[in-house]
């Protein structure tokens, strides 16, 4: 059986139409330098599932390209691209693997530390040409479960269990939530917290069926650990904060705004899912051109017309998700230039979009799969890995398509929205955030009449 790496083909790039205008130089560039690189990223991509991490080799040239600093400002030695940029890189290491494209996503976690002050900033950046891998992991700091905190001198007292810390087994610091009763008033409150390496045990609990090298542990900390004041942020302050990052940096990326930078993120996820299809399709084509067909009279299975339906339709499928991927890339580029803002009514339509997309490709991927039998279940067969990974991407709370449908349809109907962001504050179980009750954020936006 031939290895991993030379089963695995990447589809010609043939565009009919003219390239994004939103396509940097610097984001090409590191495109380019991924494709380059996707021989030894494909091989790798098993070595990294048996870890539970991405292999040091793949961490060390995803370094040397840069795309751990795709989010990071100019000014602190990062690039700040767009968000076609981002979904250009992240489109080409989901076509070899997704857990790679995966971990440069949640890399932006990394933005979160400017927003807690210069101390944070100087602390955290101060590795940034050394760490090789992502600065921060984010776990469970919107989640309804997170830590525990208390209010001592100087700082606060934290511990908890935190799950999904993508990329916690590479990243230099950890971003977590937890809740506490506000000493002044007694009501019940979030806060997210900065942990360096000491102060967090990781969890062996990341045993999963797919992105199995995001290393999105667990980590704990069962004894309380002191976070000093300025590595703290009140969840209710996050988003003027967050917000107040826009044109503060140089780049693309501090320009968009905070529905912007919402949108581009989705854009991302949906991108690794098309890359991966395209990664998964390109396998497809070249195994069919050489397995004969287990009960046909065809030389191989790219002769019979049911191979070739299938790969027909992926085909439309993927160009259709490049489509509407691309146009929302190049969206948010386009207003963060113009100065537009995003209105909070435009996300969930955008965001339902992108995640009929994720599961578009989901069922191509499948489709693939079973077209071409059971020589696909080995795992030195690139095309089980696809259908795994795929499957674990579309299962994100943010990205199953019901939930998200019935945000939509909820719109289509006129009737009122949910409130936004609730976990913001840490309503009792099923009541609305005080915020939402009396209209303020993160209640519901409605539309203007």
């Amino acid at each position: 059986m031939k290895k991993e790496h030379e089963m695995t083909m990447t589809l010609p790039k043939v565009s009919r139409f003219p390239e994004s205008p939103h396509l940097s130089e610097e984001g090409r560039r590191m495109r380019n330098a991924v494709h380059a690189a996707a021989p030894g990223l494909a091989e790798r991509a098993r070595e990294g599932e048996l870890m539970g991490a991405l292999a040091p080799e793949t961490v060390s040239v995803l370094h040397e390209i840069g795309v751990f600093r795709i989010t990071v400002p100019v000014e602190l030695g990062g690039f700040a691209l767009g968000a076609r940029d981002t979904m250009e890189v992240v489109r080409e290491l989901g076509r070899v693997d997704a857990s790679a494209g995966w971990t440069v996503i949640v890399s932006s976690a990394s933005r979160g530390a400017l927003a807690l002050g210069d101390r944070v900033k100087d602390e955290v950046f101060a590795d940034i040409d050394t760490w090789q891998g992502p600065l921060i992991f984010g776990a469970t700091v919107f989640a309804p479960k997170v830590g525990d905190g208390r209010k001592v001198e100087g700082g606060w007292m934290v511990k908890g269990r935190w799950a999904f810390g993508s990329s916690c087994k590479i990243a230099k610091w950890g971003s977590v939530g937890f809740e506490y009763d506000d000493p002044d008033t007694g009501e019940r409150r979030r806060a997210m917290g900065l942990l360096s390496q000491d102060q967090y045990t990781i969890v062996d609990d990341w045993q999963v069926m797919g992105l199995s090298a995001t290393s999105s542990n667990s980590v704990q900390a069962d004894e309380e650990v002191f976070v000093p004041e300025y590595r703290v942020i009140h969840t209710m302050d996050m988003p003027a904060r967050m917000d107040a990052l826009r044109g503060k940096y140089q780049g693309l990326g501090f320009m968009h705004s905070a529905t912007g930078t919402m949108v581009a993120t989705t854009t991302a996820f949906a991108a690794l899912a098309l890359g991966m299809t395209e990664g998964a399709l390109g396998a497809f084509v070249e195994q069919a051109k050489k397995r004969a067909p287990f009960n046909l009279p065809y030389p191989n299975m790219a002769d019979m017309a049911s191979t070739q339906v299938v790969a027909g339709k992926a085909r439309a499928v993927i160009n259709t998700a490049a489509a509407v991927i691309e146009r929302q890339a190049d969206e948010v580029d386009r207003r963060a230039l113009a100065g537009e803002d995003f209105h909070p009514w435009d996300e969930p339509e955008i965001t339902m979009d992108l995640v009929h997309q994720i599961h578009a490709c989901l069922q191509v991927i499948d489709g693939l799969q079973l077209a071409l039998g059971s020589s696909t279940v080995g795992l030195s067969n690139p095309v089980q890995r696809f259908v795994r990974d795929v499957h674990v991407l579309a299962t994100h709370g943010a990205f199953r398509i019901d939930p998200m449908a019935e945000i939509n349809g909820r719109d289509i109907f006129g009737l009122e929205p949910f409130p936004m962001m609730a976990a913001l504050s840490s309503p009792p179980p099923g009541k609305m955030p005080p915020q939402a009750a009396n209209g303020n954020f993160p209640g519901p936006v409605p539309r203007p009449a």
